[in-house]
């Protein structure tokens, strides 16, 4: 009987340890953890940031064509290189490229080397950079040159094949001047009588692929003797359509009433069919960047201004429209 007394009294402290140790576990650790929840933990994600760059890719219409790439580098030289290899068909920026644009430098072509003295790039490429068709050969030369100088304080480029000065192209023979800026033209287009008072007009146009719009530069060149701003308007506000999928939204009776370039400032009076909506005064975006992304290629300002009939309506600091 006292056998069985002390067995059962046993197992209830044995219960009751179990018990104890229980409460315990509730309460000891939790605190534990509570004391680690002090503790902050910080994952870092080092991630390449991303930006956007001009560059001048072929579109679906056979012209050179502003469109945004996205970048990753930061230095000019890096960000130079990272530009060129977008214009490369089949590089390692291919993916990057939008629906409706390709590239036109011929694979394997290389960048042996960059170098930047002042505004002017040097770019140094393998033979492969002329290894194209007869068509090809300007165009290429074109958009690496309109996508070089679209990054910030490079105006002017070299472009060299194996360390010699590419001044010839080889199956067009046509003659390259040593340093190349955009005033050399792009999607070029000739309507000349003769050799004298030449005129190179570049003049942006909107395009659309899908429903995403670009701007596509044309040189126009001719024997034309007035001011380019008189030209870049009256062939922008001549047709809602220039050839093929070309449009400019500027109003057909818009008419500049005077100019003034002063200061590193062009200031443009226009009438008042420039207006989308005359009772707001509102002009339209596309209206806007045609006029001045043409003013950008064929100016050096600084600023532009856009009055009504003397009313000032817009100012646009001429590089933040890129």
């Amino acid at each position: 009987m006292i056998y069985l007394i002390k067995r059962f009294c046993l197992k209830k402290i044995l219960l009751s340890l179990v018990v104890l140790f229980a409460i315990f576990l509730v309460y000891v650790i939790p605190n534990r953890q509570s004391k680690t929840d002090n503790i902050k933990e910080e994952l870092i994600y080092v991630n390449k940031v991303e930006k956007k760059n001009k560059i001048f890719l072929l579109d679906s219409n056979d012209y050179l064509a502003s469109t945004d790439i996205t970048t990753t580098k930061d230095k000019i030289n890096e960000l130079a290189k990272e530009l060129i290899e977008g214009l490369i068909i089949d590089s390692n920026m291919q993916n990057k490229i939008p629906n409706g644009f390709k590239a036109l430098i011929p694979a394997n072509t290389q960048v042996l080397g960059i170098t930047i003295e002042n505004n002017l790039i040097k770019v140094n490429f393998n033979k492969e950079l002329m290894n194209t068709n007869i068509k090809n050969e300007e165009r290429i030369v074109e958009a690496i040159v309109y996508t070089l100088t679209s990054l910030d304080n490079i105006n002017k480029v070299m472009i060299l094949v194996e360390d010699k000065v590419l001044t010839t192209l080889p199956k067009s023979n046509i003659t390259l001047p040593s340093t190349l800026d955009r005033s050399y033209g792009i999607n070029k287009e000739y309507d000349i009588n003769n050799t004298n008072n030449i005129n190179k007009t570049t003049i942006y146009y909107l395009s659309k692929f899908n429903d995403n719009e670009y701007y596509v530069p044309v040189t126009k060149i001719n024997n034309d003797n007035r001011s380019k701003i008189e030209i870049i308007i009256d062939e922008l506000s001549s047709s809602n359509v220039y050839k093929t999928n070309l449009l400019s939204y500027l109003n057909s009776n818009t008419k500049i009433l005077s100019v003034s370039d002063e200061n590193d400032m062009l200031t443009i009076d226009f009438n008042n069919a420039i207006f989308n909506d005359i009772n707001t005064k509102e002009i339209l975006e596309e209206v806007i960047y045609t006029i001045c992304l043409s003013i950008n290629d064929n100016y050096d300002v600084k600023n532009i201004v856009f009055n009504v009939e003397n009313e000032e309506i817009y100012k646009s600091v001429q590089k933040t429209i890129e």
